[in-house]
């Protein structure tokens, strides 16, 4: 049976360092503006790229307008945080945000020198909406073909980023993408830090965007923060339509 189109958006909003509180308007606010069932957010979007900002709980109540935002639009959100397991070792990990609430369903497997805070995630992790299979990743993990192909072999319909990138590497996230779509010939959806935070990031590259199977860009962002960029998927075979 053919799949419903799924409306997929990557975002890129302005993010106040260590403010969960704003953060989490803004990222309602995007949510309500994005008119998709599904929003990716950048890497640690709840928080800033701040490798100090304190692990946040899925049942934060500062998440709520989140929830919210997600109940009315009937919309899967996936928002960046540092989290804390039942063993005390901390993520940095990716939460799906919908009307029912928050959990963590990614943890970043290939963490950065720098992060040394972190722990690295147990490995790679699909996650289903409406009979799509989104594989999922947060920065780094996009570097290694190692960590598409694991999560590719679990069966993936789309190759979904959270990434952080200085404007001089601007070029990094297409790249990857290219590399994902020659090797598994699946949807990537990247949504890219934009503005500046911490860990020297003082211009992040922005230009979230979205890959068909084929390698073309379906829709694509500048590198302000505030953008939004959204595409129609559908089941190979019976087009694609982009809607910007």
């Amino acid at each position: 049976m053919q799949r419903q189109p799924l409306v997929i958006a990557v975002a890129q909003p302005r993010i106040v360092a260590y403010d969960v509180v704003a953060n989490a308007a803004e990222h309602a606010d995007t949510v309500r503006a994005a008119h998709a069932r599904v929003v990716v957010f950048p890497e640690l979007s709840l928080t800033g790229y701040e490798l100090d900002a304190p692990a946040i709980v899925a049942d934060d109540p500062r998440l709520t307008p989140i929830v919210g935002a997600c109940a009315d639009t009937g919309t899967t959100a996936l928002v960046g945080a540092p989290v804390r397991d039942g063993t005390g070792r901390e993520h940095i990990a990716t939460l799906a945000v919908d009307g029912a609430g928050a959990r963590v369903v990614y943890r970043k497997v290939y963490v950065h020198e720098s992060e040394e805070r972190f722990s690295a995630g147990a490995g790679p992790v699909v996650l289903e909406v409406d009979g799509w299979r989104l594989g999922l990743a947060i920065c780094r993990d996009t570097r290694f073909p190692e960590h598409d192909a694991a999560t590719a072999a679990l069966g993936m319909d789309v190759y979904v980023a959270a990434v952080l990138d200085h404007l001089r590497d601007a070029h990094v996230p297409a790249e990857r993408a290219r590399r994902v779509v020659a090797d598994h010939r699946v949807w990537v959806a990247t949504a890219s830090f934009a503005g500046s935070t911490g860990g020297g990031f003082d211009r992040a590259a922005g230009g979230s965007a979205i890959w068909t199977p084929d390698g073309a860009v379906l829709a694509q962002a500048g590198p302000e923060p505030g953008e939004i960029v959204r595409a129609t998927l559908r089941d190979q075979g019976s087009g694609i339509r982009p809607d910007v």
